[in-house]
């Protein structure tokens, strides 16, 4: 579980959402193109300096490549707490973008599967749409999709039930405090 420093008061973690597992099987594809690429290259010219040479200069490159396609995906989360939905997405190697939404200010929270392998491996894209009309988080490659995007429905659902039962509350107050005061004034 993800340990948070700046929950606010009474605020708890409920589930953390994770990028799927099948993003590292993508990233381990690219290490064997790599590998494909160096085997073509010796097989052609054989273990001459400038081979070599010209493939160290390519791992070197490509290894960081292959770090920062890691990293854009091992970073990317969604933490849902009893209060707020936080979206940490990392878009590349020095530029990360984290965004929070109140669960009142939350509109719609849909999930989408397409195709053979999002659907036989159950990952897909999960859209939460605010009430801000230019501000929506989404998150692809999300394991569960349709279970994970029902449980947030239902935290926000509890979230707006007792907070619009606390709401009624301190109406119901004011309305009792204003017919005291006009009572003690007639």
């Amino acid at each position: 579980m993800i340990k948070l420093t700046n929950l606010r008061t009474g605020e708890k973690v409920e589930f953390v959402i994770r990028r799927h597992w099948i993003v590292f099987v993508l990233v381990g594809l690219y290490a064997t193109f790599g590998l494909f690429v160096t085997t073509c290259l010796l097989w052609a010219f054989g273990p001459q300096t400038w081979v070599l040479l010209l493939l160290s200069i390519f791992w070197m490159f490509f290894s960081i490549f292959l770090y920062i396609q890691w990293l854009n995906h091992e970073l990317d989360l969604f933490v849902v707490t009893n209060n707020r939905v936080i979206c940490v997405e990392q878009k590349s190697f020095l530029n990360r973008t984290v965004g929070e939404c109140n669960l009142g200010q939350i509109q719609e929270v849909t999930s989408e599967t397409k195709g053979f392998f999002s659907n036989i491996f159950n990952y897909g894209t999960i859209l939460v749409k605010t009430a801000w009309n230019t501000r929506s988080f989404d998150m692809t490659f999300a394991p569960e999709p349709l279970g994970r995007s029902r449980k947030m429905l239902n935290i926000v659902d509890h979230y707006r039930d007792t907070h619009s039962f606390r709401n009624a509350e301190m109406a119901a107050q004011k309305v009792e405090e204003s017919e005291e005061v006009q009572g003690d004034s007639q």
